[in-house]
């Protein structure tokens, strides 16, 4: 028996092809309810750059857990939610935290991209972005727009 290869022009490729990379739009659909304040789609692509800069430079704290101890050892940075975890108890005390300690804190639509601007093959829920002389222009300007997001009701 020999097995029968699969076109590569049929429509299984092209529907891998085009659900490989979903848009900002589609991701936007999974959110929770508490997902605010959220980054815009621009916004979003610069907190991955400095997501990839700083975990170079190890300057990253990664799930709720070390992203918890950190924030009450006194640590600064940007504390980076994804909108999409499922259950929200996972992680809905981490908001209220930054904001006791005046830390900004921004939500993405996707775990699994955050996970993978960190370099990991696992998706992550919540990452903090520590400030280095390295990206640190990257760093301000992203602190600038989390800053000037409109704060959650």
């Amino acid at each position: 028996m020999t097995k029968i290869k699969a076109d590569p022009d049929g429509p299984e490729a092209q529907a891998e092809a085009c659900c490989g990379e979903r848009t900002y739009n589609e991701l936007l659909v999974n959110l929770n309810p508490i997902a605010q304040p959220l980054a815009s789609r621009r916004l979003t692509r610069k907190l991955y750059k400095c997501i990839k800069k700083a975990v170079k430079q190890k300057q990253i704290r990664r799930g709720v857990k070390e992203v918890q101890k950190f924030v009450n050892k006194g640590e600064k940075g940007i504390m980076v939610l994804a909108g999409d975890t499922l259950p929200i108890e996972v992680y809905c005390h981490l908001p209220v935290m930054c904001e006791d300690r005046n830390l900004p804190y921004v939500y993405i639509p996707s775990k699994t991209d955050l996970g993978a601007a960190a370099g990991s093959k696992r998706p992550t829920c919540v990452i903090m972005v520590k400030p280095h002389e390295e990206y640190q222009e990257a760093y301000d300007e992203c602190l600038e727009e989390v800053q000037a997001l409109p704060p959650p009701l």
